[in-house]
């Protein structure tokens, strides 16, 4: 049998503007993570996981035994991952062969209520990396981490690949994203074994960084799930607006989209970050973290999108008054927030202060980091 885990991730900064082309972002990989355990098998495979119920999803292939197909297919981020590997496999030659996958996850509560910690991206890199270690095809992190991309896009292109550079790499990173339709144009025209190494990676890097010694990261769920697809796609899409006052006048030119200036500010913030990291400078960093939510508060007024949630804005106040500096963590709208706060910040206030508030602690730390990130 081969097992492989994957951690969760947190966005500390650049939720929203990272989904644009070349936009940077700090994450950290979490210290929770999904397993995967794959068992050679005959005549079929099979996908055991509680996000299918109790019966497993059956998979086959076909006659020339290089195509998959689903009974029932759910078109979700385990299958994409099969198939993206899989044509690899096959174009280096690799003999195709059945598996059986069973999935288990650290990232849910006992109710099986997701925390919002990127279990869909740390399922893809675990899934990804089992497969590299079935068929033996000695896979770089780096090469692994362009596997999770396009086989993510292949659902959705604006998943940035931030919560799969943390599941990956592990550790604290700054990210940047490449263009993903352009990746994903790549792939469907001339296959994953040219998209690996095709120049529409510009743009994309990962580094680690180092957050200060002297502070603390402190995270609270507040219990409503968020859909980040949906509160994404939300603040990229203009709103459409009509003026009946001047309908017969020639329309007045296109006011710049909020993003247009959120994206450059967020960048600005997103190095001030790293910066204060790389300098051990806590104040400053817990500075910029202030500055990060006052942005995002800015963003979802512009855009008439509910990024932080009654619930959230509960968790700031609350860490605050007590010196630490909070924002939400990711597209917002639920699921977590962070807060950082000084070693000698009495932690213990702020977490029973969240209890108080109906915001569930959740004791997480950083994962190990997995190794050198190569060029990409």
């Amino acid at each position: 049998m081969i097992e492989t885990r994957a951690p969760g991730k947190l966005f500390i900064a650049g939720e929203y503007a990272v989904v644009e082309p070349g936009q940077p972002a700090v994450l950290i990989a979490v210290d929770r993570c999904i397993t995967v355990r794959l068992t050679e098998s005959e005549g079929a495979g099979r996908i055991h996981s509680s996000e299918y119920g109790q019966a497993p999803v059956i998979w086959r292939r076909e006659d020339d035994g290089e195509h998959i197909i689903v009974d029932e297919r759910p078109f979700d981020y385990v299958l994409s991952a099969i198939s993206t590997v899989e044509e690899l496999r096959s174009g280096r030659g690799a003999r195709p062969r059945y598996f059986d996958l069973e999935i288990s996850s650290e990232l849910n509560d006992a109710d099986g209520r997701k925390f919002g910690l990127g279990s869909s991206a740390a399922v893809t890199v675990a899934t990804i990396a089992a497969l590299d270690e079935f068929y033996e095809l000695g896979l770089t992190l780096t090469e692994r981490f362009k596997l999770a991309v396009l086989a993510t896009i292949a659902i959705s292109t604006k998943a940035s690949g931030g919560d799969l550079a943390a599941s990956t790499f592990g550790g604290w990173i700054r990210y940047s994203s490449p263009d993903r339709a352009a990746l994903h144009a790549h792939r469907e025209a001339h296959g994953v074994v040219s998209a690996m190494t095709c120049a529409e990676w510009a743009g994309c890097s990962a580094r680690r960084v180092t957050p200060p010694s002297s502070v603390d990261l402190l995270v609270g769920w507040t219990g409503s799930p968020a859909s980040t697809e949906h509160l994404v796609k939300r603040v990229h899409t203009p709103s459409e607006r009509t003026d009946e006052s001047s309908a017969e006048s020639t329309p007045a030119p296109a006011k710049p989209r909020p993003l247009v200036s959120f994206a450059a500010e967020s960048h600005t913030l997103v190095d001030d970050l790293v910066a204060a990291f790389d300098a051990d400078d806590a104040e400053a960093s817990m500075t910029t973290i202030r500055s990060v939510r006052a942005l995002l508060q800015r963003l979802s007024d512009s855009t008439r999108s509910l990024i932080e949630t009654e619930a959230l804005h509960d968790l700031c106040e609350i860490a605050e008054t007590h010196g630490a500096a909070a924002k939400p963590s990711g597209a917002g709208g639920g699921d977590c927030g962070i807060a950082l706060a000084h070693s000698h910040t009495e932690a213990q206030t702020i977490l029973s202060g969240w209890e108080a508030a109906g915001i569930r602690p959740l004791d997480l730390g950083a994962h190990r980091e997995e190794g050198e990130i190569d060029e990409f």
